[in-house]
């Protein structure tokens, strides 16, 4: 989506701001700026500007208008996520085969604002979305791959010394599902069973063992672009935490299950892309076989978790939506037998 809105006023404090903090960093500009103004989110404050006269493009999101979404179990503002940006730039994600947008400033004056350059790139539901219709599978389980060596690499540079703590995401479980119960018509009957089934995760020795590690905290095929061949360009860290690196994976094949699910309505449709995904990630470990076992053990919860999260938007009709819960729970109740 992008919305052309109309030309930023020279009056605007964000003109100044723009002018005189973020365009210098990109091209030395010989006139007043003149930036078009695009929306690119139909749920969220985030817009693009182009500059008329040096072409720069940068990308501009307002934290202080989008807070408190749906009970997230992490930070939320523009420098929590500025420092994220930068943090794992830092750690040698900042040139190609993965890449993390660089971020250019924060101004909590105006609306908790931070400021990022513009990245290339096709999103993953695109190229899902070939998949699905042109038959383009092969070119799908590429760039899959490349998603998992980044993640892989992401998890792997920060890993420790600290052992995973499940309260949090068990937290977050059950806040997910008593949303379902208030606004989405989820029956408490049903809400306690899937109570239930949270609570028979968090008593696995396996969810409380591995090390903590960065995880970007909300891995949709929206947050994620590929350029050339296994090229990754990452964006929105705002909730980049530390925590299980199964949240990151876990939350990816719940997308990719949903997205399949959506389009074809049969479900087991995602499963090679799923599996393919998980064997590449499982691929930059030393010992492959044991990760992958690892990985795929606790992936249950958080494939469950990640769709009845999806479950939550309004603009999913009420059977589709209580498909998704359904889904979820069998996923749940299968991955303890």
């Amino acid at each position: 989506m992008r919305q052309y809105i109309g030309h930023l006023s020279l009056s605007d404090p964000l003109q100044g701001y723009l002018r005189d903090a973020i365009l210098p960093q990109l091209a030395a500009p010989e006139r007043e700026p003149r930036w078009r103004v695009f929306r690119v989110s139909a749920v969220s404050d985030v817009y693009l500007y182009e500059d008329k006269w040096t072409g720069c493009r940068v990308v501009g999101k307002f934290y202080a208008r989008a807070r408190g979404l749906n009970g997230s179990n992490a930070p939320q503002s523009a420098q929590h996520e500025y420092d994220s940006l930068a943090s794992l730039r830092s750690l040698g994600f900042d040139a190609p085969p993965d890449y993390v947008a660089r971020p250019l400033g924060v101004n909590a004056a105006l609306g908790d604002l931070l400021v990022t350059e513009l990245v290339p790139g096709e999103q993953l539901d695109g190229v899902i979305e070939d998949a699905l219709r042109a038959g383009r599978g092969e070119r799908l389980y590429r760039k899959l791959g490349g998603l998992a060596r980044f993640l892989a690499r992401l998890h792997n540079r920060a890993a420790g010394p600290e052992r995973v703590d499940f309260a949090p995401t068990q937290g977050y479980f059950e806040r997910v599902v008593g949303y379902l119960v208030a606004h989405c018509g989820l029956t408490p009957r049903r809400a306690d069973r899937l109570i239930a089934l949270g609570h028979a995760y968090a008593a696995r020795p396996t969810h409380w063992q591995d090390l903590r590690v960065f995880v970007h905290g909300d891995a949709t095929p929206s947050n994620f672009l590929f350029g050339r061949a296994q090229d990754v360009f990452v964006i929105d860290l705002e909730r980049m935490h530390r925590d299980d690196r199964v949240y990151d994976v876990g939350r990816l094949c719940g997308e990719l299950k949903h997205c399949f699910l959506r389009a074809t309505g049969d479900p087991a449709r995602a499963e090679p892309y799923i599996g393919h995904f998980l064997w590449e990630y499982a691929g930059h470990f030393p010992d492959r076989e044991p990760t992958f076992a690892a990985v795929t053990a606790r992936l249950p919860f958080y494939m469950g978790l990640t769709l009845l999260r999806i479950a939550r938007n309004t603009w999913l009709d009420e059977a589709y939506c209580r498909r998704l819960v359904h889904e979820a729970k069998a996923i749940l109740a299968g991955g303890l037998q």
